[in-house]
Protein backbone atom coordinates (compact mmCIF):
# COMPACT_ATOMS: atom_id res chain seq x y z
CA UNK A 1 0.00 0.00 0.00
CA UNK A 2 2.94 2.69 1.09
CA UNK A 3 4.30 2.00 -2.83
CA UNK A 4 0.90 2.70 -4.59
CA UNK A 5 0.38 5.82 -2.43
CA UNK A 6 4.23 6.43 -3.23
CA UNK A 7 3.42 6.16 -7.09
CA UNK A 8 0.27 8.34 -6.72
CA UNK A 9 2.43 10.97 -5.51
CA UNK A 10 4.71 10.44 -7.78
CA UNK A 11 2.20 11.09 -10.80
CA UNK A 12 0.69 14.18 -8.62
CA UNK A 13 3.93 15.75 -8.87
CA UNK A 14 4.56 15.01 -13.10
CA UNK A 15 6.37 17.43 -14.61
CA UNK A 16 6.15 18.11 -18.65
CA UNK A 17 9.37 18.02 -20.91
CA UNK A 18 10.10 19.86 -24.15
CA UNK A 19 9.57 23.49 -25.00
CA UNK A 20 6.59 24.75 -24.64
CA UNK A 21 5.35 26.88 -27.82
CA UNK A 22 6.05 30.04 -28.92
CA UNK A 23 5.14 32.29 -31.89
CA UNK A 24 8.26 32.32 -34.74
CA UNK A 25 9.14 35.89 -34.87
CA UNK A 26 8.50 36.46 -38.76
CA UNK A 27 9.06 40.12 -40.36
CA UNK A 28 6.00 41.82 -41.40
CA UNK A 29 6.01 44.83 -44.02
CA UNK A 30 4.29 47.65 -42.54
CA UNK A 31 2.04 48.89 -46.50
CA UNK A 32 1.44 47.72 -49.28
CA UNK A 33 3.27 47.96 -52.43
CA UNK A 34 0.28 49.11 -54.71
CA UNK A 35 -2.24 50.29 -51.96
CA UNK A 36 -2.44 52.01 -48.95
CA UNK A 37 -2.60 49.64 -44.96
CA UNK A 38 -5.71 50.32 -43.52
CA UNK A 39 -7.72 49.08 -40.54
CA UNK A 40 -10.37 48.40 -42.60
CA UNK A 41 -10.05 45.35 -45.46
CA UNK A 42 -12.39 43.82 -47.83
CA UNK A 43 -12.45 40.49 -46.23
CA UNK A 44 -14.81 41.88 -43.50
CA UNK A 45 -17.74 42.06 -46.09
CA UNK A 46 -19.82 39.20 -45.98
CA UNK A 47 -19.24 36.90 -49.01
CA UNK A 48 -23.02 37.01 -50.14
CA UNK A 49 -22.95 40.84 -49.99
CA UNK A 50 -19.54 41.40 -52.37
CA UNK A 51 -21.73 41.69 -55.67
CA UNK A 52 -25.74 41.21 -54.74
CA UNK A 53 -26.55 38.99 -57.32
CA UNK A 54 -29.34 36.39 -55.50
CA UNK A 55 -28.39 33.47 -58.29
CA UNK A 56 -25.03 33.58 -57.47
CA UNK A 57 -25.44 33.43 -53.95
CA UNK A 58 -27.72 30.35 -54.28
CA UNK A 59 -24.76 28.75 -56.36
CA UNK A 60 -22.04 29.48 -53.13
CA UNK A 61 -24.86 27.59 -51.11
CA UNK A 62 -25.39 24.41 -53.10
CA UNK A 63 -21.52 24.31 -53.25
CA UNK A 64 -21.19 24.96 -49.80
CA UNK A 65 -23.71 21.74 -48.59
CA UNK A 66 -22.33 19.40 -51.76
CA UNK A 67 -18.79 19.97 -53.29
CA UNK A 68 -16.42 17.49 -52.55
CA UNK A 69 -13.85 18.74 -51.54
CA UNK A 70 -16.13 20.91 -48.80
CA UNK A 71 -17.14 17.19 -48.07
CA UNK A 72 -13.81 15.66 -47.50
CA UNK A 73 -12.92 18.45 -45.19
CA UNK A 74 -15.42 18.15 -43.03
CA UNK A 75 -14.71 14.37 -42.73
CA UNK A 76 -10.91 14.88 -42.35
CA UNK A 77 -12.02 16.84 -39.39
CA UNK A 78 -14.22 13.86 -37.69
CA UNK A 79 -11.16 11.52 -38.63
CA UNK A 80 -8.37 14.03 -36.47
CA UNK A 81 -11.25 14.74 -33.54
CA UNK A 82 -11.51 10.50 -33.33
CA UNK A 83 -7.50 10.28 -33.59
CA UNK A 84 -7.45 12.77 -30.61
CA UNK A 85 -9.69 10.97 -28.60
CA UNK A 86 -8.11 8.07 -28.91
CA UNK A 87 -4.83 9.62 -27.76
CA UNK A 88 -6.24 11.50 -24.81
CA UNK A 89 -7.62 8.36 -23.70
CA UNK A 90 -3.99 7.33 -22.33
CA UNK A 91 -4.48 9.98 -20.12
CA UNK A 92 -6.92 7.66 -17.90
CA UNK A 93 -6.93 4.40 -16.41
CA UNK A 94 -8.27 1.76 -18.25
CA UNK A 95 -10.73 -0.95 -17.02
CA UNK A 96 -11.69 -4.52 -18.80
CA UNK A 97 -13.00 -7.57 -17.76
CA UNK A 98 -12.00 -10.89 -18.44
CA UNK A 99 -13.63 -14.39 -17.96
CA UNK A 100 -11.85 -18.37 -18.90
CA UNK A 101 -12.86 -21.67 -18.63
CA UNK A 102 -10.93 -24.31 -19.46
CA UNK A 103 -9.27 -28.01 -18.72
CA UNK A 104 -5.49 -27.78 -17.84
CA UNK A 105 -3.21 -30.93 -17.52
CA UNK A 106 -0.62 -30.06 -14.63
CA UNK A 107 3.00 -31.35 -14.29
CA UNK A 108 3.44 -32.79 -11.29
CA UNK A 109 7.23 -32.09 -11.77
CA UNK A 110 6.89 -28.65 -12.21
CA UNK A 111 3.30 -27.54 -10.48
CA UNK A 112 2.75 -26.78 -7.00
CA UNK A 113 -1.29 -27.37 -7.57
CA UNK A 114 -0.69 -30.64 -9.44
CA UNK A 115 0.28 -32.23 -5.85
CA UNK A 116 -2.29 -31.12 -3.98
CA UNK A 117 -4.77 -32.66 -6.34
CA UNK A 118 -5.14 -36.53 -7.43
CA UNK A 119 -5.20 -35.98 -11.37
CA UNK A 120 -3.11 -33.96 -12.97
CA UNK A 121 -5.95 -32.92 -14.86
CA UNK A 122 -8.06 -30.11 -13.81
CA UNK A 123 -10.35 -27.93 -14.74
CA UNK A 124 -10.06 -23.95 -14.24
CA UNK A 125 -12.55 -20.67 -13.86
CA UNK A 126 -11.64 -17.32 -13.92
CA UNK A 127 -13.54 -13.75 -13.78
CA UNK A 128 -12.13 -10.87 -13.04
CA UNK A 129 -11.50 -6.86 -13.72
CA UNK A 130 -8.56 -5.86 -14.60
CA UNK A 131 -7.19 -1.76 -14.34
CA UNK A 132 -4.15 -0.29 -16.21
CA UNK A 133 -2.68 3.20 -16.23
CA UNK A 134 0.51 4.73 -17.01
CA UNK A 135 1.47 7.75 -14.89
CA UNK A 136 2.04 10.50 -17.58
CA UNK A 137 5.08 11.36 -14.93
CA UNK A 138 6.90 13.43 -17.57
CA UNK A 139 4.16 14.45 -19.84
CA UNK A 140 4.21 12.14 -22.82
CA UNK A 141 0.64 11.89 -23.05
CA UNK A 142 -0.36 15.33 -22.78
CA UNK A 143 2.36 16.20 -25.02
CA UNK A 144 0.86 13.56 -27.28
CA UNK A 145 -2.54 14.69 -26.61
CA UNK A 146 -1.31 18.38 -27.13
CA UNK A 147 -0.39 17.87 -30.53
CA UNK A 148 -3.44 16.27 -31.71
CA UNK A 149 -5.38 19.33 -30.07
CA UNK A 150 -3.48 21.16 -32.66
CA UNK A 151 -3.74 18.87 -35.90
CA UNK A 152 -7.20 19.35 -34.79
CA UNK A 153 -7.73 22.95 -34.96
CA UNK A 154 -5.18 22.94 -38.03
CA UNK A 155 -7.86 20.45 -39.76
CA UNK A 156 -10.34 22.89 -39.04
CA UNK A 157 -8.29 25.92 -40.58
CA UNK A 158 -7.99 23.85 -43.54
CA UNK A 159 -11.63 23.51 -43.63
CA UNK A 160 -12.06 27.10 -43.43
CA UNK A 161 -9.88 27.29 -46.35
CA UNK A 162 -11.06 25.15 -48.65
CA UNK A 163 -14.65 26.76 -47.91
CA UNK A 164 -12.71 29.95 -48.57
CA UNK A 165 -11.37 28.32 -51.96
CA UNK A 166 -14.54 27.22 -53.43
CA UNK A 167 -16.64 30.69 -52.75
CA UNK A 168 -13.78 31.81 -54.90
CA UNK A 169 -13.96 28.91 -57.44
CA UNK A 170 -17.68 28.85 -57.30
CA UNK A 171 -17.57 32.99 -57.83
CA UNK A 172 -14.84 32.93 -60.79
CA UNK A 173 -16.54 29.97 -62.90
CA UNK A 174 -19.83 32.14 -62.39
CA UNK A 175 -17.89 35.18 -63.57
CA UNK A 176 -16.08 33.26 -66.82
CA UNK A 177 -19.57 32.01 -67.78
CA UNK A 178 -21.29 35.13 -67.74
CA UNK A 179 -18.06 36.58 -69.68
CA UNK A 180 -18.78 33.96 -72.06
CA UNK A 181 -22.62 34.44 -72.33
CA UNK A 182 -21.24 38.35 -73.38
CA UNK A 183 -18.89 37.32 -75.69
CA UNK A 184 -20.93 34.73 -77.53
CA UNK A 185 -23.66 37.64 -77.74
CA UNK A 186 -20.82 39.75 -79.20
CA UNK A 187 -19.94 36.68 -81.92
CA UNK A 188 -23.87 35.70 -82.61
CA UNK A 189 -24.60 39.98 -83.26
CA UNK A 190 -21.34 40.10 -85.71
CA UNK A 191 -21.97 36.74 -87.22
CA UNK A 192 -25.63 38.16 -88.31
CA UNK A 193 -23.78 41.06 -89.04
CA UNK A 194 -21.41 39.24 -91.64
CA UNK A 195 -24.02 37.91 -93.14
CA UNK A 196 -25.63 41.19 -94.27
CA UNK A 197 -22.43 42.20 -95.16
CA UNK A 198 -22.53 38.89 -97.63
CA UNK A 199 -25.68 39.41 -99.10
CA UNK A 200 -24.50 42.99 -99.90
CA UNK A 201 -21.63 42.05 -101.01
CA UNK A 202 -22.82 39.40 -103.34
CA UNK A 203 -25.85 41.80 -104.59
CA UNK A 204 -22.74 44.73 -105.69
CA UNK A 205 -21.17 42.20 -107.64
CA UNK A 206 -23.81 40.43 -109.36
CA UNK A 207 -24.86 44.15 -110.40
CA UNK A 208 -21.27 44.91 -111.55
CA UNK A 209 -20.72 47.82 -109.00
CA UNK A 210 -17.45 45.38 -107.64
CA UNK A 211 -15.52 42.35 -108.11
CA UNK A 212 -16.10 38.82 -107.02
CA UNK A 213 -13.12 39.44 -104.52
CA UNK A 214 -15.30 41.98 -102.57
CA UNK A 215 -18.17 39.19 -102.39
CA UNK A 216 -15.36 35.94 -101.58
CA UNK A 217 -13.68 38.24 -98.81
CA UNK A 218 -17.12 38.93 -97.05
CA UNK A 219 -18.02 34.94 -97.00
CA UNK A 220 -14.24 34.15 -95.60
CA UNK A 221 -14.37 36.79 -92.89
CA UNK A 222 -18.35 35.61 -91.85
CA UNK A 223 -16.44 31.92 -91.64
CA UNK A 224 -13.77 33.22 -89.24
CA UNK A 225 -16.99 34.76 -87.65
CA UNK A 226 -18.40 31.62 -87.14
CA UNK A 227 -15.58 29.97 -85.99
CA UNK A 228 -14.51 32.48 -83.53
CA UNK A 229 -18.60 31.52 -82.15
CA UNK A 230 -18.38 28.38 -82.08
CA UNK A 231 -15.13 28.14 -80.08
CA UNK A 232 -16.64 30.90 -77.71
CA UNK A 233 -19.70 28.40 -77.06
CA UNK A 234 -17.13 25.32 -76.58
CA UNK A 235 -15.80 27.08 -73.66
CA UNK A 236 -18.81 28.44 -72.62
CA UNK A 237 -20.03 24.91 -72.60
CA UNK A 238 -16.91 23.26 -70.60
CA UNK A 239 -16.80 26.31 -68.20
CA UNK A 240 -20.88 25.49 -67.48
CA UNK A 241 -19.38 21.81 -66.57
CA UNK A 242 -16.70 23.20 -64.73
CA UNK A 243 -19.60 25.39 -62.30
CA UNK A 244 -21.35 22.28 -61.76
CA UNK A 245 -18.87 19.99 -60.62
CA UNK A 246 -18.36 22.74 -58.16
CA UNK A 247 -21.73 22.12 -57.42
CA UNK A 248 -21.34 18.56 -56.40
CA UNK A 249 -23.96 17.71 -59.37
CA UNK A 250 -23.43 16.17 -62.97
CA UNK A 251 -23.31 18.24 -66.20
CA UNK A 252 -26.76 20.29 -66.35
CA UNK A 253 -28.39 23.88 -67.04
CA UNK A 254 -26.71 26.41 -65.09
CA UNK A 255 -29.17 29.62 -63.76
CA UNK A 256 -28.41 33.30 -64.59
CA UNK A 257 -28.24 36.07 -62.77
CA UNK A 258 -26.97 39.71 -63.33
CA UNK A 259 -24.91 40.48 -66.65
CA UNK A 260 -21.12 41.34 -65.77
CA UNK A 261 -21.77 45.46 -66.35
CA UNK A 262 -24.64 44.89 -64.02
CA UNK A 263 -22.68 43.70 -60.90
CA UNK A 264 -22.02 46.34 -58.63
CA UNK A 265 -18.26 46.33 -57.20
CA UNK A 266 -17.61 47.17 -53.61
CA UNK A 267 -17.05 51.44 -53.50
CA UNK A 268 -13.88 50.61 -52.11
CA UNK A 269 -11.26 47.56 -52.13
CA UNK A 270 -9.50 48.09 -48.94
CA UNK A 271 -6.54 45.39 -48.41
CA UNK A 272 -6.36 45.74 -44.61
CA UNK A 273 -3.00 45.51 -42.92
CA UNK A 274 -0.52 42.71 -43.66
CA UNK A 275 -0.24 41.65 -40.14
CA UNK A 276 -4.51 41.08 -40.33
CA UNK A 277 -2.98 38.06 -42.73
CA UNK A 278 -1.60 36.27 -39.67
CA UNK A 279 -5.14 36.08 -38.26
CA UNK A 280 -7.49 35.71 -41.87
CA UNK A 281 -5.73 33.07 -43.81
CA UNK A 282 -6.80 29.98 -43.39
CA UNK A 283 -3.43 28.62 -44.53
CA UNK A 284 -1.23 30.39 -42.25
CA UNK A 285 -3.61 29.42 -39.10
CA UNK A 286 -2.94 25.90 -40.29
CA UNK A 287 0.45 26.36 -40.87
CA UNK A 288 1.08 28.01 -37.22
CA UNK A 289 -1.16 24.84 -36.03
CA UNK A 290 0.97 22.55 -37.80
CA UNK A 291 4.22 24.10 -36.30
CA UNK A 292 2.53 23.67 -32.64
CA UNK A 293 1.96 20.12 -33.43
CA UNK A 294 5.36 19.98 -34.15
CA UNK A 295 6.75 21.77 -31.12
CA UNK A 296 4.67 19.16 -29.00
CA UNK A 297 6.03 16.27 -30.68
CA UNK A 298 9.58 17.37 -29.17
CA UNK A 299 8.24 16.96 -25.79
CA UNK A 300 6.38 13.90 -26.72
CA UNK A 301 9.91 12.43 -27.54
CA UNK A 302 12.01 13.25 -25.19
CA UNK A 303 9.59 11.98 -22.24
CA UNK A 304 10.51 7.77 -24.14
CA UNK A 305 13.90 9.20 -22.50
CA UNK A 306 12.88 9.23 -19.24
CA UNK A 307 11.32 6.17 -16.98
CA UNK A 308 7.88 5.27 -17.12
CA UNK A 309 5.30 4.05 -14.37
CA UNK A 310 2.54 1.79 -15.03
CA UNK A 311 0.40 1.06 -12.02
CA UNK A 312 -2.13 -2.47 -12.85
CA UNK A 313 -4.20 -4.08 -10.64
CA UNK A 314 -6.37 -7.12 -10.84
CA UNK A 315 -9.79 -8.23 -9.11
CA UNK A 316 -12.06 -11.14 -9.35
CA UNK A 317 -12.91 -14.76 -8.59
CA UNK A 318 -10.78 -18.00 -9.47
CA UNK A 319 -11.08 -21.74 -8.28
CA UNK A 320 -10.93 -25.15 -10.18
CA UNK A 321 -14.31 -26.24 -9.15
CA UNK A 322 -17.31 -25.10 -10.74
CA UNK A 323 -19.19 -25.79 -7.20
CA UNK A 324 -16.92 -23.19 -5.69
CA UNK A 325 -16.77 -20.58 -7.96
CA UNK A 326 -18.27 -17.96 -6.70
CA UNK A 327 -18.01 -18.75 -3.10
CA UNK A 328 -15.52 -16.49 -1.36
CA UNK A 329 -12.68 -18.08 -0.64
CA UNK A 330 -12.17 -18.32 -4.30
CA UNK A 331 -12.26 -14.50 -4.13
CA UNK A 332 -8.39 -12.45 -5.08
CA UNK A 333 -6.84 -9.28 -5.79
CA UNK A 334 -3.25 -8.07 -6.69
CA UNK A 335 -2.08 -4.51 -7.06
CA UNK A 336 1.51 -4.00 -9.37
CA UNK A 337 3.28 -1.04 -9.51
CA UNK A 338 5.95 -1.44 -12.36
CA UNK A 339 8.85 0.92 -13.90
CA UNK A 340 10.30 0.99 -17.03
CA UNK A 341 13.37 3.28 -17.67
CA UNK A 342 15.66 3.11 -20.86
CA UNK A 343 18.84 2.16 -20.39
CA UNK A 344 20.83 1.47 -23.72
CA UNK A 345 19.15 1.37 -26.98
CA UNK A 346 21.32 2.13 -29.23
CA UNK A 347 20.68 5.71 -29.83
CA UNK A 348 17.24 5.20 -30.78
CA UNK A 349 15.86 7.85 -28.20
CA UNK A 350 18.18 10.18 -29.05
CA UNK A 351 17.43 10.21 -32.91
CA UNK A 352 13.64 10.09 -32.29
CA UNK A 353 14.30 13.46 -30.57
CA UNK A 354 16.50 14.91 -33.42
CA UNK A 355 13.81 13.88 -36.17
CA UNK A 356 11.16 15.64 -34.22
CA UNK A 357 13.09 18.81 -33.77
CA UNK A 358 13.84 18.40 -37.66
CA UNK A 359 10.26 18.50 -38.45
CA UNK A 360 9.70 21.86 -35.83
CA UNK A 361 12.05 23.41 -38.36
CA UNK A 362 10.52 22.36 -41.31
CA UNK A 363 7.02 23.58 -39.34
CA UNK A 364 8.88 27.32 -38.98
CA UNK A 365 10.54 27.40 -42.62
CA UNK A 366 6.60 26.10 -44.16
CA UNK A 367 4.86 28.62 -41.76
CA UNK A 368 6.91 31.57 -42.49
CA UNK A 369 6.63 30.41 -46.47
CA UNK A 370 3.08 30.73 -46.27
CA UNK A 371 2.93 34.34 -44.97
CA UNK A 372 5.18 35.16 -47.52
CA UNK A 373 2.86 34.05 -49.88
CA UNK A 374 0.00 35.25 -48.51
CA UNK A 375 1.40 38.91 -48.69
CA UNK A 376 2.66 37.52 -52.96
CA UNK A 377 -1.30 36.55 -53.36
CA UNK A 378 -2.38 40.03 -52.02
CA UNK A 379 -0.12 42.12 -53.64
CA UNK A 380 -0.78 40.07 -57.30
CA UNK A 381 -4.98 40.81 -56.65
CA UNK A 382 -3.91 45.00 -56.14
CA UNK A 383 -1.91 44.99 -59.38
CA UNK A 384 -4.51 42.90 -61.23
CA UNK A 385 -7.39 44.76 -59.93
CA UNK A 386 -5.61 48.50 -60.48
CA UNK A 387 -4.58 47.13 -64.18
CA UNK A 388 -7.84 46.02 -64.92
CA UNK A 389 -9.76 49.06 -64.22
CA UNK A 390 -7.06 51.19 -66.41
CA UNK A 391 -7.32 48.71 -69.00
CA UNK A 392 -11.23 49.21 -69.49
CA UNK A 393 -10.79 52.48 -69.79
CA UNK A 394 -8.55 52.18 -72.66
CA UNK A 395 -10.74 49.46 -74.10
CA UNK A 396 -13.74 51.43 -74.07
CA UNK A 397 -12.61 54.20 -75.74
CA UNK A 398 -10.80 51.85 -78.04
CA UNK A 399 -14.35 49.98 -79.15
CA UNK A 400 -15.89 53.48 -79.32
CA UNK A 401 -12.96 54.35 -82.09
CA UNK A 402 -13.82 51.28 -83.58
CA UNK A 403 -16.89 51.30 -84.24
CA UNK A 404 -16.51 55.28 -85.99
CA UNK A 405 -13.81 53.52 -87.82
CA UNK A 406 -16.45 50.64 -89.02
CA UNK A 407 -18.80 53.40 -90.08
CA UNK A 408 -16.40 55.36 -91.48
CA UNK A 409 -15.22 52.56 -93.48
CA UNK A 410 -18.08 51.74 -94.49
CA UNK A 411 -18.79 55.22 -95.94
CA UNK A 412 -16.12 55.60 -97.85
CA UNK A 413 -16.81 52.01 -99.36
CA UNK A 414 -20.48 52.71 -100.35
CA UNK A 415 -19.36 55.83 -101.61
CA UNK A 416 -16.55 53.79 -104.31
CA UNK A 417 -13.84 55.67 -102.32
CA UNK A 418 -12.22 52.26 -101.10
CA UNK A 419 -11.66 48.54 -101.53
CA UNK A 420 -13.40 46.24 -99.46
CA UNK A 421 -10.37 45.30 -97.71
CA UNK A 422 -10.82 48.20 -95.59
CA UNK A 423 -14.20 47.60 -93.96
CA UNK A 424 -12.69 43.41 -93.45
CA UNK A 425 -10.12 45.48 -91.29
CA UNK A 426 -12.60 47.85 -89.48
CA UNK A 427 -14.64 45.07 -88.58
CA UNK A 428 -12.22 42.67 -87.63
CA UNK A 429 -10.91 45.10 -85.18
CA UNK A 430 -14.12 46.04 -84.01
CA UNK A 431 -14.81 42.72 -83.07
CA UNK A 432 -11.33 42.14 -81.16
CA UNK A 433 -11.98 45.11 -79.46
CA UNK A 434 -15.51 44.20 -78.81
CA UNK A 435 -14.35 40.95 -76.88
CA UNK A 436 -11.33 42.03 -75.39
CA UNK A 437 -13.71 44.80 -73.48
CA UNK A 438 -15.65 41.93 -72.34
CA UNK A 439 -12.85 39.81 -71.00
CA UNK A 440 -11.35 43.27 -69.19
CA UNK A 441 -14.54 43.43 -67.63
CA UNK A 442 -14.53 39.98 -65.94
CA UNK A 443 -11.00 40.35 -64.95
CA UNK A 444 -11.51 43.74 -63.37
CA UNK A 445 -14.03 41.80 -61.09
CA UNK A 446 -12.16 38.73 -60.77
CA UNK A 447 -9.77 40.63 -59.29
CA UNK A 448 -11.98 41.62 -56.51
CA UNK A 449 -12.68 38.11 -55.97
CA UNK A 450 -8.81 37.34 -55.65
CA UNK A 451 -8.24 39.85 -53.43
CA UNK A 452 -11.18 38.66 -51.14
CA UNK A 453 -9.60 35.30 -51.14
CA UNK A 454 -5.97 36.38 -50.82
CA UNK A 455 -7.64 38.64 -47.67
CA UNK A 456 -8.56 35.02 -45.76
CA UNK A 457 -12.38 36.42 -46.70
CA UNK A 458 -15.23 34.31 -47.44
CA UNK A 459 -16.50 33.61 -44.23
CA UNK A 460 -16.95 35.54 -40.14
CA UNK A 461 -16.05 32.29 -37.44
CA UNK A 462 -16.19 28.85 -38.40
CA UNK A 463 -18.18 27.99 -41.40
CA UNK A 464 -21.15 25.72 -41.52
CA UNK A 465 -21.71 23.37 -43.97
CA UNK A 466 -24.27 25.48 -45.45
CA UNK A 467 -25.26 29.46 -45.01
CA UNK A 468 -28.23 30.09 -43.53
Amino acid sequence: MRALLALTLAGALSCTVGPDYERPKVEMVDTWLTGKAEAASLADVNWWELFGDPVLNDLIRIALRENFDVRLALERVAEVRARLGFVKADLYPRVDAAASAGVVHASRRSSRLATLIQDPEYQTYELFGALSWELDLFGRIRRATEAEEAQLAAAEENRRGVVVSIIAEVSQAYLDVRDLDARVGIARGTVASRKGYVEMAKARFEGGKTSELDFRQAEAELGRTESVLSQLERQLAEREHDLTFLLGRSPGAVPRGRPLAEIPLPPAIPPGLPSDLLQRRPDIRAAEQQLVSANARIGEARALMYPRITLTAQAGTSSIFLADFLKGPSGFWEVIGGLTAPIWDWGKNKSRVEETEARMRQAVILYEQSIRQALRDVEDALVAYRKAVEQLDSTGRRVTAQRSALSLSESRYRGGVSTYLEVLDAQRELLDAELQQAIVLRERIVAVVRLYRALGGGWSGPPPSSPD
